[in-house]
């Protein structure tokens, strides 16, 4: 028993770490490179996507974890209060990791579906953060076409970020 519970534990431990580690990747590429290519100014949240993928992969422990440690990370990297993205990113993994086994994942639709699903979450909770702190937390605007680009480059990207992830499937998911 108790090597079976080790074993379960290192390979969470596992995931979550290459998790964060690709989710950070994520975030240096969009800040960079994809920044210089955005369309109106919007770019797709990639890390959002990866931790989604590995959330779905996974289950809701590793997208929490993953998803507060990413968000930590991303937190540092950039201009939003400490904390924000992590409370953001920990409730996503969470939800995303809900689905685990439950939905059947094609190569296009559903990873737009979850991708899409998982940044309308996030405007909801960065809409309900706003209302309780004020303008100390930046909210999407559901009329603005902004939201909707960054929706759609979410969307149109998930297939071929999840594609890519998909042979990293052994190290995001833990298994050898």
């Amino acid at each position: 028993m108790i090597p079976l519970l080790t074993q379960d534990l290192t390979m969470i431990i596992r995931s979550v770490i290459w998790t964060v580690i690709f989710a950070t990747a994520a975030v240096i590429l969009q800040s960079t490179l994809i920044e210089r290519i955005a369309f109106f100014n919007v770019i797709p949240d990639l890390a959002l996507c990866v931790l989604v993928f590995s959330a779905y992969m996974n289950g809701t422990m590793t997208g929490q974890v993953s998803g507060f440690l990413s968000g930590l990370l991303q937190d540092f990297l950039s201009a939003s209060p400490l904390g924000l993205n992590c409370l953001v990113r920990t409730l996503i993994g969470a939800l995303a990791g809900v689905f685990k086994g439950a939905l059947f994942l094609d190569i296009v639709f559903m990873p737009m579906l979850l991708c899409a699903l998982a940044t309308i979450i996030k405007a909801v909770i960065f809409f309900i953060l706003h209302l309780i702190m004020g303008q100390a937390v930046p909210a999407y605007s559901f009329t603005s076409s902004l939201f909707w680009i960054e929706l759609g480059l979410n969307a149109v990207s998930a297939p071929l970020l999840f594609l890519l992830l998909k042979h990293f499937r052994p190290i995001l998911t833990g298994r050898s």
